[in-house]
């Protein structure tokens, strides 16, 4: 069983990463993928109890990838609501200058401290829509997606609520607020600064941004309206993680509760206005206009991932690196490149659950390193974070083509990182 459902899932990212000359939505190769996975997996149990346990454990999964997509969707819907109403004018019009390495320093840093505070899930979906408005060439605009991707996961890295492995770390009580920010700032820094120094050499001359679809005097809505809009929508956005310290309930709700807010905003707004105008401008509208397929493939993506954890394979392996290599900078390392394939968020299950605080404490070395390694080497392959899967379906970055133009330099960025952060603790 063990094997077969590792030959579907290599299978099923060969068709991901190769989905343009095979012509193959990547949205279909990861839905068959986690479907067939999961098919397996309750197929191979010889006993009726061992599958009511695969059903339960599907249900299980279920919840928490149903929270991810309904995170997704709420931060989508009010990406595209602010983006509807010309919001982000707000900012590009601040933006002078038309140097595109000062453009990509201004896009990576400001991504890189919003996903501290926000998350970088979040962070990518605001960050890439910032960028459309003012990169018009493609090729530059996917290097700036790249480099959104590694700084917001860089930046969530030392944040307890910029990243869902640091934050797990912190709700199991492995680390504190304070000494997460303290040691893992620089090497997060390091790990965003080395992919730009790669990068910046490949920017030159003077950014053309894209063509405005309709002159100022023609917009549908006027800058009172735009700056509501913008400045409610990113304040929903920036409580999110408020309310999930005081509530305690699942970031998703407290991104549903803004949309929800948002929409009544923005009813009162344009109330004075007819049908059709208000139609344009609607929570409704917006919605339509979410990448659903996106939200599919993050689904299939998860899906997949979900059964190597269900069926031990990650814990297995992850009790192999123990046995096997046994040094604790080499296996925390090893788990950040592995989360470049799946997802962070089992292997950082499997590790709080292999070494207990009675082994190492709070804030621990091993702890701080393991929110470091995580938290960021997600971004040396496109589909390692939820914000580079964000991304990619939002820009339709190709996998290979994230791998040529960007996995190096994040690969070169981590490690460089993980050293700073060997050298200072």
């Amino acid at each position: 069983m063990t094997v077969l459902i590792l030959v579907v899932f290599a299978l099923g990212y060969f068709a991901i990463a190769f989905e343009h000359p095979l012509k193959v939505n990547k949205s279909a190769s990861a839905l068959i993928t986690g479907v067939l996975c999961w098919t397996i997996y309750i197929l191979f149990q010889e006993t009726e109890a061992g599958k009511i346990s695969v059903d339960a454990q599907l249900d299980h999964h279920i919840s928490g990838i149903a929270a991810i997509l309904f995170f997704l969707l709420g931060a989508m819907t009010i990406v595209e609501l602010i983006d509807s109403h010309d919001g982000f004018d707000v900012i590009t019009r601040r933006i002078k200058t038309t140097d595109k390495r000062k453009l990509a320093l201004i896009v990576s840093f400001t991504a890189f401290f919003l996903s501290a505070v926000l998350d970088n899930l979040t962070t990518a979906i605001v960050m890439v829509a910032l960028v459309s408005k003012l990169i018009g060439d493609r090729n530059d605009r996917l290097l700036f997606c790249g480099l959104v991707i590694i700084a917001a996961n860089a930046g969530g890295a030392w944040s307890p609520i910029g990243d869902v492995t640091t934050t797990m770390l912190w709700i199991a009580e492995r680390i504190t607020t304070a000494n997460i920010i303290l040691k893992l700032i620089l090497p997060s820094l390091v790990c965003m600064l080395v992919p730009l120094l790669f990068i910046l050499p490949r920017l030159k001359g003077a950014n053309v941004r894209p063509k405005e679809e309709e002159p100022e005097n023609d917009k549908k809505t006027s800058a009172r309206e735009r700056n509501i809009v913008f400045f409610s929508g990113m304040t929903i956005m920036l409580l999110v993680p408020v309310f999930k310290t005081v509530t305690h309930l699942e970031p998703y709700m407290g991104m549903l509760l803004g949309v929800g807010i948002l929409w009544v905003i923005t009813e009162i707004v344009h109330k004075k206005k007819n049908d059709e105008e208000k139609h344009a401008l609607s929570v409704a509208h917006a919605l339509r206009r979410i990448d659903t397929p996106s939200v599919l493939f993050f689904f299939g993506i998860l899906a997949a991932v979900s059964v190597l954890e269900s069926a031990g394979i990650l814990g297995r392996f992850s009790l192999w690196m123990d046995d096997t290599i046994g040094n604790i900078d080499v296996i925390t390392i090893s788990t950040g490149l592995a989360s470049a394939v799946v997802d962070n968020v089992p292997l950082m299950a499997a590790a709080i659950g292999m070494y207990p605080l009675e082994q190492f404490a709070t804030d621990h070395y091993f702890w701080e390193f393991m929110a470091y390694c995580a938290g960021t080497g997600g971004s040396i392959l496109i589909i390692g974070s939820a914000a580079g899967v964000a991304v990619m379906g939002i820009e339709k970055i190709s996998f290979l083509w994230y791998l040529k133009k960007i996995s190096l330099p994040a690969l070169a960025g981590y490690l460089a990182g993980a050293f700073v952060y060997m050298a200072i603790a």
